[in-house]
């Protein structure tokens, strides 16, 4: 491996890093663009958020150590001329006096290390090891972005509509006292029934500005998150929870069980046991003396003009075993297999407890959808038309609008759990090869 390629790989990751910084330029679609769907705001966020960028640089760093742990030791040189005389005697011999004949003892030595016992291909595997977990960390850090993208787009949505709601039902408040009006100056209803109607209204708005407060902030996360370096809430959604809720669910695909250990988080736990094994294997290596070759020409006229020699070296492991590093390399390769264990884990109980939420959240966002909500505004359309007649107290008006406003923001809060539960099962079943077949071109996959 020539040592041009070595830099550039170095070069290539130094550039992904330095990308964070050239990077400022770059903002998310403003107010001024067209509305982002959240297809769109997952492209984005793939091509500009933060820890996606760093991730790559990552990959890159693990490629040039990758390209380092190929590279064999260099050789050494060494040029010496001895015996020169100090005292002003000529140092000519009976061959003459030109340089190389004078009496000098000149040498040119080489020297070569050799590794044994498995070095280079252990250092090799630990590279290759961390290449393919960078690698698979990349895909890790993108799938939990999907998931962080799905959650604040639809936590805009999920506030702009419980404002929305609230809003609505102000409004009726409102038109239910300016009915009160009339009532008052006919002397069926008193000042503080209809003054209480008016408070009912102020506090279903004040809710609603509380809402819409709650959206401007889910949507300055959610331009963090796509990568904005001046993040001011003015981005324009395109999809509704009504949209996203009738998309079809993520299944898995002819199999019954999700295979843990395709999650990239698993493989990421699972090579960083690979490597920690092969540390283990070099620093057990390490044990070894590697020999050191020697060849060497010397020439000193008159006598050994030209001469050869040849020789080796090697250290003698008389005091120092690598006891040290051996069992540190031991603790690393136990910790590893315990994190991967735990992260096998915890991957499971993911997958378990995104399947019971989307269930969960499926059957309560059907249920009010399809039999609570209509209920309620039919009995709130009831209750209203009774009160306007004469026919209802004040108490049931406000009553019944209570509880239809609780029951539509209810939905509105159902529809979005059920919307990110789908985000969350899809993550939870996400493996590597999918990130990696998405994964930006100038990382590509590699194996």
């Amino acid at each position: 491996m020539k040592a041009s390629q070595v830099f550039k790989s170095i070069a290539c990751a130094l550039a992904g890093m330095t990308s964070l910084i050239g990077f400022a330029g770059a903002t998310a679609p403003d107010a001024g663009e067209s509305a982002l769907h959240l297809r769109d705001a997952r492209r984005i966020a793939f091509e500009r958020n933060w820890d996606l960028l760093a991730a790559r640089a990552s990959v890159d760093l693990a490629d040039a150590q990758r390209l380092i742990a190929k590279e064999l030791p260099n050789p050494t040189v060494s040029l010496s001329t001895t015996k020169i005389p100090s005292n002003g005697n000529p140092a000519s011999t009976r061959l003459g006096n030109s340089l190389i004949h004078r009496s000098y003892d000149s040498v040119i030595a080489f020297n070569q290390l050799i590794e044994i016992g498995g070095k280079r291909g252990a250092r090799k595997a630990s590279a290759l090891a961390g290449f393919q977990g960078a690698n698979a960390r990349l895909a890790e850090a993108r799938r939990q972005l999907e998931l962080a993208v799905n959650t604040a787009y639809v936590g805009v949505l999920s506030s702009e509509e419980l404002a929305r709601v609230l809003r609505t039902s102000a409004a009726s408040l409102r038109q239910e006292a300016t009915i009160a009006d009339s009532r008052v100056k006919a002397g069926d209803l008193s000042l503080a029934d209809r003054d209480q109607i008016s408070i009912s209204a102020d506090r279903l708005e004040l809710d609603a500005q509380r809402a819409e407060a709650d959206a401007q902030t889910a949507r300055i996360q959610l331009e963090t998150l796509l990568g904005s370096t001046a993040p001011g809430g003015h981005l324009a959604l395109a999809d509704t929870l009504a949209d996203l809720a009738s998309q079809p669910e993520a299944k898995l695909q002819g199999q019954e069980r999700f295979d843990i250990f395709s999650r990239p988080d698993v493989v990421a736990a699972e090579t960083d046991t690979k490597r920690a094994q092969a540390d283990l294997k070099l620093q057990k290596a390490m044990r070894i003396p590697d020999p050191t070759i020697l060849a060497q020409y010397e020439r000193q006229p008159p006598d050994q003009s030209d001469t050869v020699g040849f020789g080796f070296s090697f250290p003698l492991p008389l005091f120092n075993l690598n006891r040290g590093n051996i069992s540190a390399a031991q603790a690393a390769v136990e910790q590893a297999e315990i994190r991967a264990r735990q992260t096998a884990a915890n991957a499971q109980a993911d997958v378990a407890v995104a399947d019971h939420e989307l269930t969960t959240a499926r059957e309560r966002k059907n249920r009010f959808e399809k039999d609570i909500a209509p209920r309620s505004a039919s009995i709130a359309t009831t209750v209203r038309y009774a009160y306007q007649k004469g026919g209802a107290s004040l108490v049931d008006l406000l009553s019944a609008e209570r509880n239809d406003n609780e029951v539509r923001t209810a939905l509105a809060t159902a529809t979005a759990d059920y919307v990110i539960a789908q985000a969350a099962y899809a993550a939870a079943i996400s493996d590597l090869e999918r990130y990696q077949r998405t994964q930006s071109p100038s990382v590509p996959a590699k194996p």
